[in-house]
């Protein structure tokens, strides 16, 4: 089993920057894949990046290419999603997830965060 709380989401303003926090506890980390995913108010989950262990490979939603970067501190029990240049459309609930292996489909991932929000103003 694997508890992740996510936090790090907030009130920001277009081209701000945030950095999202995963942490994990229950399990050993570091034998995990970790993916972010995101959803807007009335839209599906939509996933936006993912980091296998060891930090050995790292995928993005190809719109994410460029603002997002995922990163893990296993030593931390902890990953992160850092956004640049922030904008209105990335308004959405943030939700980090742990697997075994790194994927862009939700259903590969059977721990999940409760999500943090993070809502951009223009």
């Amino acid at each position: 089993q694997v508890q992740l709380v996510e936090s790090g989401g907030g009130l920001m303003q277009a081209g701000d920057s945030l950095s999202l926090s995963c942490t994990a506890s229950g399990s050993n980390f570091g034998s995990v894949a970790v993916g972010w995913f995101r959803q807007a108010a009335g839209q599906g989950r939509e996933f936006v990046a993912s980091i296998g262990r060891n930090s050995v490979s790292t995928y993005y939603l190809d719109s994410a290419q460029g603002r997002f970067t995922i990163s893990r501190d296993d030593a931390e029990n902890t990953a992160y999603l850092q956004i640049t240049s922030l904008k209105p459309e990335d308004t959405a609930v943030y939700f980090c997830a742990a697997g075994p292996a790194p994927s862009n489909y939700y259903a590969t991932y059977p721990y999940w965060g409760r999500g943090t929000q993070v809502t951009v103003s223009s």
